[in-house]
């Protein structure tokens, strides 16, 4: 017997505990991942590098001061490539020469000076187009990332795809305004009731006399008495009114409950409800709200 159980019973949580495919599977996501992380230790060894390279200047600097003390010699420190490439990438121009680089243009006495754009400005333009020559190498080139219409696409396919596959799994699942039947279920009419309380109260009022909405307790309705007219209304609204649409923002067993849960209301009678509105409706046995 135990022999049995054990080829019944394992197998079983053999198969739940199989591992889900990993994201590390995605060639493309591995890909950037590598990159990414190459470019950190890159970057991390380039800090390293300059840590260093200060380090050493820094210790060259007091040598070279040293050995002037020793001559008996004045020490002048020269300029440091930093300092000689912001020269270099300002070409700026000291004050006591802006003659050499001045312009005929003249607004309102004011002189204009041919000096070169700011570095900052020049190093982002360039960024700009080294980024924009790996924006088209990775969407145009290598074709290693999706354009906007084929993210759409691809999203668009990826939906259509689940929808097929919870038709195909669970067709009885399928709830809409022709399929759904007026549910007796406590849980869910309770559900049901919390959707309406927290949304539909504000107009039908708590107890379901009506307020700017029509009245829900009485035998007169505008489009339909019905569960399926009920779910339907929820589900689309009514045009040119306060009854929005509820069925991108509700799930069909959310609109089900509480439509179940407004039949139940029909002979509540409350306190100063609203007059009746539309026409009478009588329930057949099929339409009938649940018991």
């Amino acid at each position: 017997m135990n022999f049995i159980f054990m080829n019944t019973v394992f197998p079983v949580i053999m198969l739940q505990v199989q591992p889900a495919a990993s994201v590390w599977e995605d060639p493309t996501v591995l890909l950037y991942t590598v990159t990414g992380f190459i470019f950190i230790v890159l970057l991390l060894v380039l800090l390293a590098s300059v840590y260093l390279l200060q380090v050493i200047r820094q210790m060259a600097k007091m040598q070279a001061q040293e050995n002037a003390r020793r001559k008996g010699i004045e020490w002048v420190e020269e300029p440091s490539w930093w300092s000689k490439l912001m020269q270099w990438s300002n070409r700026s121009v000291p004050v006591e020469k802006e003659e050499t680089v001045m312009l005929d243009h003249n607004y309102d006495g004011i002189r204009e000076l041919d000096n070169y754009l700011p570095p900052w400005w020049k190093w982002l333009f360039y960024a700009t187009i080294i980024w924009g020559g790996g924006y088209l190498f990775a969407y145009h080139v290598a074709g290693s990332m999706p354009l906007q219409d084929e993210e759409y696409q691809a999203e668009v396919k990826k939906a259509d795809d689940e929808l097929r596959a919870l038709k195909k799994a669970e067709p009885g699942e399928l709830i809409d305004e022709n399929t759904v039947t007026a549910i007796a279920d406590a849980a869910a009419l309770a559900d049901g009731k919390g959707t309406y309380t927290s949304i539909c109260a504000s107009c039908h009022r708590t107890d379901g006399g009506g307020d700017i909405g029509p009245n829900l307790t009485d035998a007169y309705w505008k489009h339909g008495g019905d569960i399926k007219s009920v779910f339907k209304v929820v589900k689309n609204g009514v045009s040119g009114t306060n009854m929005v649409a509820w069925g991108s923002s509700m799930s069909p067993e959310k609109i089900r409950n509480v439509s179940s849960y407004v039949l139940t209301l029909a002979g509540t009678n409350p306190v100063n409800a609203k007059k009746p509105e539309g026409d009478l409706y009588v329930p057949t046995d099929s339409t009938a709200a649940p018991n």
